[in-house]
């Protein structure tokens, strides 16, 4: 199988960490070679955190350049748009609607974009956005927005969902499991913006 690439982008404390250490275990357990990489910039700060995910047969390096990630997974809407550039032609972008204001927004000096989906869908980019942070409200915790979006990336996967919950099980605390079990069914079960 040729390697698939999948990065993950966000703000530092929205769970990256944990979305992309459980969609390896969930790859590993399928049987294929899977190189994590993280980088964490300014993460504790509210800063930019991205995450490698590349699986296939035989993967060699876990980095993602310019142009080859088949799926961009964004916990931030502005994240998606900044990071569009490693995206493959005619990718995927699995998105949270969010919106977390940057520094430079904050003080004023700069405004949030607007319309950032249509902006990426005229790149020819797929965009798959949905309000994550209301459905992990509704799953009971709104720190679950990590596991709405892997219910939602989960669509352009063949893997069945018992092996998604056998990796949330491997990777989420016993305590928050039905928590996260009912975030990944909402995030799968919701109606996104295609």
């Amino acid at each position: 199988m040729e390697t698939r690439n999948i990065m993950i982008v966000g703000v530092g404390g929205q769970g990256s960490l944990l979305a992309s250490k459980t969609l390896g275990y969930l790859l590993l357990d399928q049987g294929y070679d899977v190189k994590v990489s993280e980088v964490h910039g300014m993460s504790q700060r509210g800063g930019s955190v991205e995450t490698y995910v590349r699986y296939g047969d035989r993967v060699y390096s876990p980095i993602i350049d310019e142009g080859e990630a088949d799926i961009i997974v964004s916990f931030e809407l502005m994240e998606a748009a900044r990071w569009i550039s490693r995206l493959k032609k005619g990718g995927q972008i699995v998105t949270n609607t969010q919106q977390i204001d940057p520094m430079p927004v904050v003080l004023g000096v700069e405004k949030y974009p607007e319309n950032l989906v249509s902006k990426m869908r005229e790149t020819g980019a797929k965009v798959d956005a949905l309000d994550c942070l209301k459905l992990a409200g509704e799953a009971g915790n709104i720190k679950a927005v990590n596991v709405v979006l892997l219910g939602r990336l989960s669509h352009y996967f063949d893997f069945p969902e018992e092996a998604w919950e056998a990796a949330l099980k491997a990777n989420v605390p016993e305590k928050l499991l039905d928590i996260n079990i009912r975030a990944f069914e909402l995030g799968f079960n919701a109606a996104g913006e295609d």
